[in-house]
C-alpha cells in the first residue's frame, strides 16, 4: 500500500468526499455535466451522488436482480443506461433516478452497453449477440451469434458498431446489417479498445499478450512481456498514447509517427498488485492507474510515453472503477468494499515525485 494518508499535501489529490453504495462498485461514471456521480454496484442497486458534496441524491436498490453488469453515459448527460444479469437495460432520467424505458435484450448477462457518439444508438451484448436501440428503446438490429460471448464493445463511428469476441474483432454498421470489417486471430480476446478516431483497435489477450490493428492495413501487431491478462486498456485524447495493465506496472506505448513498432514503451511503476483500471483525463496527458492494492496514482505523461507520479492515495479495497469529471478537475473511484471516493484535481507539487515516488522505489527495493 502507498505511505501517502488521504489528503496527502504532496500530490494532486485532494479528498473531497466519500460515499458507500451496497456491495461491490462495479460501474460508475459522471452525468450532468459532472454534477452528479452515479453508481452500479454487484447487488443490482443504482445510486446517483452529488458532485460536489457527495450526498445522496436519490438511491433504487435492487433494480437489477443478480447486480448491475456495464452502465453507459448518454452523451448529452441528462441520461444513462445500466445493464444486468437478469438480461435486462434500464435507461435512466440522471436527476430524478426513475426508469424511462426498460429493454429485455435476452435470457443471458447483459455484459457490456454503449451509447453512440450522436446518442442515437445504444448498444447491448447479451452472450453471443450484440443489438443495437434506437432513442424509443425499440431494436433495430440484432447481430448472429459470433463464434463465443462477446466480451467488449465500442462505437466507431455514429454508423460503425465494433465487437470482440473469441478469434476476432468485426465492426457493423446496424442501420444497414452489414459486416463492415473484420480481423481474425486465434485466440481470446478479453478487452477492446479502439483510438478516438476509430482507425486503431487493439485487444488484450488471454494468453498475456497485446494485439493492435490498423484498420488500413489490417496487419496484426503483438506487444507481449505481460505477466498477466490486459484486461485495463485505455488511449489518450489524441490517439497517440495507449496505456495497458496486465501486471504491477503500467506499460504505455508511443503511436506517433511508425511508433510502436520497434519502439521502447514508457513503464510506469508504483503500485505493488496487478492493474485494475486505466483511463486518461480530457485533453491533457494525464494518466490515472487504480489496482488490486487499493491504490490509486495520476501520472504526468511525456510525448515519449513515460512519465512519473503526481498524486497517490489509497482506498478501501481493491479498485473496481476510475472516473474523470468531464472537465478533468475531479477523479471518483470504486472499490471492491463498494467505497466511493472523490478527489478534486489540485496543482502539481514537484516535491511528490522525489521523495513519495522515491520512497516507494525504495520499499520496493528498487
Amino acid at each position: 500500500m502507498s505511505d501517502l494518508n488521504a489528503g496527502s499535501p504532496t500530490g494532486v489529490l485532494d479528498r473531497s468526499w466519500s460515499a458507500a453504495v451496497g456491495d461491490y462498485g462495479i460501474a460508475g461514471g459522471w452525468t450532468l455535466c459532472g454534477e452528479a456521480l452515479v453508481v452500479g454496484d454487484a447487488e443490482g442497486g443504482v445510486y446517483a451522488f452529488d458532485g460536489e458534496s457527495g450526498a445522496t441524491a436519490w438511491a433504487q436498490r435492487e433494480v437489477h436482480e443478480g447486480g448491475v453488469l456495464a452502465m453507459a453515459i448518454h452523451p448529452s448527460g441528462t441520461s444513462f443506461a445500466t445493464a444486468g444479469q437478469d438480461g435486462r437495460v434500464l435507461i435512466w432520467n440522471a436527476a430524478e433516478g426513475q426508469v424511462t424505458r426498460a429493454i429485455d435484450v435476452g435470457s443471458g448477462w447483459v455484459e457490456n452497453v454503449a451509447w453512440s457518439p450522436d446518442g442515437q444508438w445504444l448498444a447491448a451484448s447479451c452472450s453471443r449477440q450484440v443489438c443495437a436501440y434506437g432513442e424509443d428503446g425499440a431494436e433495430v438490429w440484432r447481430s448472429d451469434d459470433h463464434p463465443s460471448t462477446v466480451s467488449a464493445i465500442a462505437w466507431s463511428s455514429p454508423e460503425e458498431l465494433a465487437t470482440a469476441c473469441y478469434g476476432r474483432v468485426s465492426f457493423f454498421n446496424p442501420s444497414t446489417d452489414s459486416l463492415r470489417q473484420k480481423m481474425e486471430w486465434q485466440g481470446s480476446l478479453v478487452s477492446m479498445v479502439l483510438s478516438p478516431n476509430g482507425d486503431i483497435v487493439v485487444c488484450g489477450s488471454q494468453d498475456n499478450t497485446v494485439h493492435f490493428w490498423r484498420r488500413s492495413t489490417e496487419r496484426d501487431s503483438m506487444m507481449s512481456g505481460y505477466p498477466g491478462k490486459p484486461a485495463a486498456l485505455a488511449f489518450d485524447s489524441g490517439g497517440t498514447l495507449l496505456a495497458t495493465g496486465g501486471g504491477e506496472a503500467v506499460t504505455v506505448w508511443n503511436f506517433r509517427r511508425k511508433g510502436p513498432e520497434g519502439t521502447t514503451p514508457g513503464v510506469l511503476k508504483f503500485h505493488h498488485e496487478p492493474i485494475t483500471t486505466l483511463t486518461f483525463a480530457p485533453s491533457v496527458r494525464r494518466l490515472a492507474s487504480g489496482a488490486r492494492d487499493g491504490t490509486v496514482v495520476v501520472w504526468s505523461l511525456q510525448r515519449n510515453g513515460n512519465g512519473s507520479p503526481i498524486g497517490a492515495e489509497d482506498v478501501e479495497d481493491s479498485v473496481a472503477g476510475l472516473y474523470w469529471r468531464p472537465d478533468g478537475e475531479g477523479l471518483a473511484a470504486l472499490d471492491a468494499q463498494g467505497g466511493v471516493t472523490v478527489w478534486r484535481i489540485g496543482p502539481v507539487k514537484g516535491r511528490f515525485n522525489r521523495a513519495r515516488a522515491a520512497q516507494r522505489s525504495s520499499s520496493d527495493g528498487g
